[in-house]
């Protein structure tokens, strides 16, 4: 059997646990083996984009050190897929660590990457009746260079009806400590992204980056919007037949 490791974001392992098993959930239906490496903390991008690299540096290297045995390794966040594949290289360019990072960096994938480049499936079984928009987060789309994987595996879900927004290659504002330092900018950029989901009637905006979709289910909410947020590997694991909504 096929085997991949999973790499879990903070955001994910802190505030959106079922993304995790989700993930796991569809990994499996399609016949991979799944382990998760209990060592594994964060990848060091928070003190990272925030220029603190002495105190990320450390972070990073336990990181490479964590899954330097991994053969594949499949991330639910496009934004900490980019920080080990892109930005590893540059923070460890001085350290004894970074030739192995940039092997690391050719074994790890977002989620929707794994599935379309790697695992080369469309379909993984998923049923989720309802309205949904797309929103491309900054670091799938310009990092990673994502942009059709995840439309495409919506679109091979039974009974989804996948409709574009507006501007759907805006940032939303989140932008991790960016939404912290300038709240009032990240707020309105916020409101802009959370109006144009709200014109495509859509009932859920989906994303790769469990941090943009916690952003916008703020916003979503103060403004009593009827739009609720999803990720993708949410609606992935939902199997025909399945019961129960999205929440």
């Amino acid at each position: 059997m096929k085997k991949v490791s999973l790499f879990i974001p903070c955001f994910v392992d802190q505030m959106n646990p079922e993304v995790g098993l989700d993930m796991a959930r569809v990994l499996r239906r399609i016949g991979y083996e799944v382990d998760f490496p209990e060592e594994q903390t964060c990848c060091g991008q928070p003190a990272f984009n925030t220029g603190y690299w002495h105190d990320a540096r450390p972070v990073a290297e336990r990181c490479v050190r964590v899954f330097h045995s991994a053969e594949v390794v499949v991330c639910p966040s496009a934004s900490c897929t980019s920080m080990v594949r892109v930005f590893y290289p540059e923070l460890l360019a001085e350290s004894s660590s970074r030739a192995d990072a940039l092997e690391l960096g050719k074994r790890v994938f977002e989620f929707s990457e794994f599935l379309i480049n790697v695992a080369k499936v469309e379909d993984v079984g998923a049923a989720f009746p309802h309205r949904v928009t797309y929103h491309d987060s900054c670091h799938a789309l310009r990092e990673l260079r994502l942009k059709s994987q995840p439309r495409e595996l919506l679109q091979h879900v039974r009974g989804l009806e996948l409709v574009e927004m507006k501007y759907s290659e805006d940032c939303c504002g989140f932008g991790g400590t960016f939404s912290a330092k300038f709240p009032m900018i990240s707020g309105s950029m916020g409101d802009t992204k959370a109006g144009n989901a709200e014109t495509t009637q859509a009932e859920y905006v989906t994303s790769t980056d469990p941090s943009c979709l916690m952003h916008l289910d703020g916003i979503l909410r103060r403004r009593n919007s009827p739009v609720r947020t999803i990720h993708l590997a949410s609606i992935l694991a939902r199997a025909e037949g399945a019961k129960g909504e999205a929440r």
